[in-house]
């Protein structure tokens, strides 16, 4: 069974349509790399997935479940936006511990869980730090970590690396592909970086106007474009 079935997906402001169709099927453990101009309407996508936004008309299924209207809360998905939200206020080990203590049965180790899940990322040593002390690749680690802490069943990432300088993205680029095989994540990212979706995908979702462009491996949308 696919992990995640998006099925006609529409949206509209105000009669204009973002969004015109959109149907994608991701499968478990699969890390999928959505592409294209800004305006073509893949944050919206990625809103409508997490339950940020409420789609038009179309139907989002999770192991067969139909999430197309549950709450952000209720849909089993983390998501890292682009300024990684860290808290300012708190210390890294307290950031990635915050949302577990919102959990029903996580508060009693959210401790534990969230030591754990640091340390998986190399951040260990860095627990009692606040993110202003900490680079932008190790506030990117604390939102990661943060994410992997609630073991949600697919995580959505928005521009993941695009904040980071030329140097650092390219080590975020490996880390972020070595996270997701070690922990078996399911992925779906946005970015108007081609080089990056080439690097990261396991398949890419080339979108212009609301519309899909073509679905396909790197490989082949490279060697073979629809257009």
């Amino acid at each position: 069974m696919p992990m995640l079935e998006i099925s006609g997906i529409y949206k509209a402001y105000r009669r204009q349509e973002i969004l015109k169709g959109v149907t994608l099927t991701v499968k478990p453990g699969e890390c999928v790399g959505i592409v294209g101009y800004n305006g073509c309407g893949k944050t919206t996508l990625l809103r409508i997935l997490i339950g940020l936004e409420q789609q038009t008309k179309g139907q989002i299924l999770m192991d067969g479940e139909d999430i197309s209207h549950l709450k952000p809360s209720e849909r089993n998905m983390g998501i890292i936006f682009q300024n990684y939200a860290l808290f300012p206020n708190m210390t890294v080990l307290e950031n990635v511990e915050y949302a577990l203590k919102l959990r029903p049965g996580k508060k009693a180790e959210s401790r534990k869980i969230a030591l754990q899940t640091l340390d998986a990322i190399g951040m260990s040593d860095q627990t009692e730090k606040r993110p202003s002390q900490l680079s932008g690749g190790q506030q990117q680690r604390v939102a990661i970590a943060r994410t992997l802490a609630l073991n949600p069943k697919i995580i959505l990432l928005d521009e993941p690396i695009s904040a980071l300088d030329v140097s650092m993205r390219e080590v975020m680029k490996k880390e972020l592909k070595d996270i997701q095989r070690r922990f078996h994540s399911t992925m779906i990212f946005i970015t108007h970086e081609q080089e990056e979706a080439f690097y990261l995908s396991d398949r890419i979702m080339v979108m212009s106007e609301g519309n899909i462009e073509q679905i396909d491996t790197p490989q082949t949308i490279y060697h073979h474009p629809a257009n």
